[in-house]
């Protein structure tokens, strides 16, 4: 048997924590960090409920992930008389349940007491958690959970990689927050832990940020792939034997505490879960209790779907939920699962057996990857990081160009997302860009489309994943503030005045009847078959999935509008633009089927070589 500290009760004094305090302890009264004592003062007469997202202890995955036999708490604590006692939930609950006979009552005391105690889990516990309830103003630090199983640990080493392009100050402020909290501390992970920034727009000072623990390594401008890349040959080749890399992107918010149980885990996991990769919840940076992704699928249809519903995590029934979750089996039995490297922890062993990612600039390296390797997914509430929502940074360039050209790579390369069907997933992307005058959006996928059928040799050429990334960004569609966009709009006629539109227009919609469904369907919006040249205008969201279908039937001006940014432009109908694309379309894809058994042996004979050491090495200038 072997007892390891898994993790600390977690307090953090920053924004996120003051705007959304029930992440981490619901309470009558607040609780501060208190510099004099360097501990956490609970405010006054109160109950503090540390059965929360970040303070609950995931019982059920433990014992499913470590195979664990026993549970404790360590806390100390002083100041006013406190009644301390555990808590449990099982799938069922709404809130958690108080076990009474558990209670330790702590007289008053001006000295720190040290507290552990034993917790009771039974079969049914998915987690538990504790209850302080005070008399008056205490003080609590050190809290941790114990946890014990039957075997001994591993020996882990972790590397945590993350590319960045011009992202400094979130970097920076992350390098810090490693530096203090882990490599500067006591914690065995200290010892066996390093930091590796690839710095792809070398605008980092990479002097100065480097420090024992960390390394900051200025790189070529080849994309989160070859940023990552990167991050995997350090870990394969470095001196200090990394067992593990931990890819996480460059603009989130991180908790060190998240990074600190990831290598904890690591070290107690059962021989079903040696190989498993670690994937952190995706929360939304502007909504810091919302989590969005843990884990992801590919869905039959073609497109990126979280494995999960959307969660509140200040709810204490989605906290539960949340470890409860089972993934359906219609989702397991497409095996099409991925994490996604804004906090993906991958075994150094499997890089070594499955090879590198493909050599993309950005999107979908992580997901080929994840269904190439097909592991087991281990998650645990409180390995998360905050990143900003999907909706708030939609670029055209990436959403059309990039994923149509990546997925057909990766399934003709690697045979990713086998029951997928992206030829009728381009069909639907491209007709839906068509149906809202999206002309420069869908010759994106086009090209997508046209780079990949020149072969492997195309995309993978060096220097080729930035130039197209950099060429799609320059042909994408332009946006304007929005006060050009209105007064583009007077010119044309138009009577749009911004102060007259708000969200709830932008994204509204309305009904339409079967016949105008039909006749939507026939003609593609009065594009093909019947052409009318439309009237008046509608507006729409900027965002490439919206399909607004019956505001935009008819109109002949699409107002297109990224409320966020502040920023849109004005399509105006053309169907002689229409017919060019389709015309283009058509032909692309009967090339696409005539050369269709050519392209799958030519990217599969590629594969070999694109996911080899030796040609990322050549690939990132590395080559000796």
């Amino acid at each position: 048997m072997t007892t390891i500290k898994f993790s600390n009760i977690l307090l953090e004094h920053n924004p996120r924590s003051v705007e959304y305090p029930s992440l981490y302890c619901k309470s009558d009264v607040p609780w501060l960090y208190d510099q004099e004592t360097e501990g956490w003062r609970l405010s006054g007469k109160g109950a503090f409920d540390f059965t929360t997202y970040f303070n609950s202890l995931s019982v059920q995955k433990l014992v499913r992930y470590a195979s664990a036999t026993a549970f404790s708490l360590s806390i100390d604590i002083k100041g006013a008389v406190c009644r301390l006692v555990q808590t449990t939930a099982d799938a069922f609950a709404g809130y958690p349940v108080v076990l009474e006979d558990t209670a330790v009552e702590i007289p008053a005391s001006d000295e720190w007491r040290h507290i552990s105690l034993d917790l009771n889990v039974d079969e049914n516990a998915v987690l538990v958690g504790f209850r302080i309830e005070a008399n008056g103003v205490a003080f609590i630090r050190n809290g941790a959970y114990y946890v014990t199983v039957p075997h001994e640990l591993r020996d882990v080493n972790l590397l945590l990689s993350t590319t960045t392009f011009k992202k400094e100050a979130y970097v920076e402020r992350n390098i810090a927050l490693l530096k203090s909290d882990i490599l500067e501390s006591d914690d065995d992970i200290s010892r066996h832990f390093g930091v590796l920034v690839v710095d792809n727009g070398r605008t980092l000072d990479a002097e100065a940020l480097s420090d024992t623990g960390v390394k900051v390594c200025p790189n070529a401008n080849v994309g989160g792939a070859g940023g990552f890349a990167r991050g995997m040959i350090e870990a394969l080749e470095s001196p200090k034997g990394y067992t593990h890399i931990l890819l996480m992107d460059d603009d989130v918010a991180i908790s060190p505490e998240s990074v600190r149980r990831t290598f904890n885990l690591l070290r107690i996991v059962n021989d079903d879960y040696a190989d498993a990769f670690i994937s952190g919840a995706m929360l939304n940076y502007e909504a810091g209790n919302e989590q969005w992704e843990d884990t992801g699928y590919m869905t039959p249809e073609g497109y990126c779907h979280p494995a999960k519903p959307r969660l509140c995590l200040t709810k204490f029934e989605e906290v539960v939920y949340n470890e409860a979750y089972r993934v359906p089996g219609a989702i397991k039995r497409l095996h099409q699962r991925y994490a996604a490297w804004w906090y993906c922890c991958i075994p150094v062993s499997t890089i070594r057996a499955k090879g590198m990612p493909l050599p993309y600039f950005v999107r979908y390296d992580d997901a080929e990857y994840g269904v190439r390797c097909s592991p087991e997914f281990m998650t645990m509430g409180g390995i998360c990081i905050w990143h900003d929502p999907f909706d708030k940074r939609y670029n055209a360039a990436n959403e059309l160009y990039q994923t149509t050209r990546n997925e057909l790579v990766a399934q003709f390369t690697t045979g990713f997302a086998e029951n997928s069907d992206f030829e009728k997933e381009i069909y639907h992307k491209l007709m839906l860009e068509l149906k809202k005058f999206g002309y420069a959006g869908a010759e994106l996928i086009l090209d997508a489309f046209e780079d990949f059928l020149k072969g492997p040799e195309c995309y993978s050429a060096i220097g080729f994943a930035e130039s197209s990334f950099m060429g799609a960004n320059r042909r994408k569609e332009k946006l304007v503030p929005l006060e050009e966009v209105e007064k583009q709009a007077h010119a044309l006629g138009l009577e749009f005045s911004l102060a007259e539109i708000d969200r709830q227009l932008i994204e509204g919609d309305k009904p339409r009847g079967m016949a105008e469904r039909a006749s939507d369907y026939i003609t593609n919006n009065w594009q093909r078959v019947i052409v009318r040249e439309g009237s008046g205008y509608a507006v729409i969201p900027a965002m490439g999935g919206a399909y607004p279908a019956g505001a935009i039937r008819g109109k002949k001006y699409l107002i297109v509008i990224d409320w966020y940014n502040r920023s849109g432009v004005i399509r105006v109908k053309d169907a002689n633009k229409y017919r060019e694309i389709e015309r283009r379309y058509r032909a692309d894809l009967k090339q696409f089927k005539s050369r269709k058994q050519e392209l799958h042996r030519a990217y599969e004979e590629s594969r070999a070589k694109v996911t080899s050491v030796g040609f990322w090495k050549e690939y990132l200038g590395m080559a000796e």
